[in-house]
């Protein structure tokens, strides 16, 4: 593939996490730094959906939502409307178990004539780490404009590719939305 955006999504109420997702504290480090961390063998072209002053710590660029309150959705359109490449990879900063490896794996198995990517399973997708193709702007817009800001239905519209994953890979594609989730994942992992 040519050249890669990566957008994280660092937005969202985190309501249930009671923190800023992305900054929460997984194995000593930011749940951010972790994603950063697979990202970087594959691109140094990394920039974050945020509005945030605690992400300044961070030596990327950050770039606040288009249109405010619009969920994922909102961040993803932010992203590619400020995207100088055609695909680009998009994260969610709640993922701290992401790996190089599958993020490769999603990269070279990515069929350019596919405009969205993702990774599922049986049980469920994962369209917050997806490669997501610029030609999708105005899909997004409309279904912004629409109010209808779900994820599935808007997948459900483009020309997408599924990676099939075996359900026990579903663990590394995990996104942690709740102090409680987070406690089983340091359980699950001691």
């Amino acid at each position: 593939m040519e050249a890669l955006t990566v957008f994280i999504l660092c937005g969202g109420k985190s309501s249930r996490m009671q923190s800023e997702k992305g900054l929460v504290l997984f194995q000593n480090k930011p749940f951010i730094e972790h994603i950063i961390k697979a990202v970087l063998p594959i691109t140094l072209t990394i920039k974050l959906i945020t509005n945030n002053k605690e992400y300044d710590y961070l030596p990327y660029q950050k770039i606040p939502d288009i249109i405010t309150d619009k969920g994922p959705l909102g961040g993803i359109y932010t992203a590619l409307t400020n995207s100088e490449t055609e695909f680009n990879l998009i994260l969610s900063c709640d993922i701290p178990l992401i790996s190089t490896e599958l993020l490769s794996e999603l990269i070279s198995k990515h069929n350019q004539e596919a405009e969205i990517t993702v990774f599922a399973s049986e049980s469920r997708m994962h369209p917050l780490i997806g490669i997501y193709s610029k030609k999708v702007l105005p899909v997004i817009k409309s279904a912004i404009d629409n109010d209808d800001l779900k994820m599935m239905n808007l997948i459900a519209k483009i020309p997408h590719q599924i990676i099939t994953i075996e359900e026990s890979e579903n663990f590394h594609l995990t996104n942690i939305n709740s102090v409680d989730e987070l406690n089983d994942l340091n359980i699950n992992l001691s």
